[in-house]
């Protein structure tokens, strides 16, 4: 696993043996970031189950401002704190432990309000509804977000709320990555909160 482009281009991310995590391919990252285009530029970053913190850092090498990576496990927590010290993005970026299945009131003081969402739940575990309701209850997230979700191509994303809106879906091979925009101004939003 290396970093595509930016200014770690080349670089290498340290990685779990086995399977505990399932870190994004090198050719699938690459894919999602030609499609962001200019949204990594000066954007705030949240990698939720971040794994190895591929995304954020890979999001920070393109020119993203900050980023919160946040995941479950005291092994990939320890392994994304490794690889933001080797990339001395310490001062970009906030490790946290959280087991989000139980929401997300701690993003509730952190600002600036996140830009860009990066989601890579354990697949086939009905997770993405409810982590995209924590989302939305954290009031995070700047109007018109972009959400990147992976997930299989077997998992239909659901989710009851107006204010996201799917734009895009691609699939490859068994994995199929969602792109959502946030409108906090739709029925149920920030601006009637």
């Amino acid at each position: 696993m290396r970093i595509i482009a930016g200014e770690l281009k080349g670089r290498r991310l340290h990685r779990l043996e086995g399977k505990q995590t399932r870190p994004t391919s090198d050719r699938l990252r690459e894919t999602i970031f030609n499609i962001l285009s200019f949204r990594t530029q000066q954007a705030v970053v949240l990698d939720l189950f971040s794994g190895t913190g591929a995304m954020a850092i890979e999001a920070l090498s393109r020119g993203a401002d900050s980023a919160v990576l946040v995941d479950d496990s005291s092994q990939a927590i320890s392994l994304i704190a490794q690889n933001v010290r080797s990339f001395s993005l310490e001062k970009k970026a906030r490790v946290q432990r959280w087991n989000i299945a139980h929401g997300l009131n701690f993003l509730r003081h952190v600002q600036p309000l996140f830009d860009l969402v990066f989601m890579d739940p354990p697949y086939n575990r009905n997770m993405i509804g409810p982590t995209l309701n924590h989302l939305l209850q954290s009031t995070s997230l700047a109007a018109q977000a972009c959400i990147v979700v992976e997930h299989s191509v077997s998992e239909a994303i659901r989710f009851d709320h107006p204010e996201f809106e799917l734009h895009d879906q691609r699939t490859y091979g068994k994995t199929m990555v969602s792109f959502l925009s946030f409108n906090p101004s739709w029925p149920g939003g920030y601006d009637q909160a």
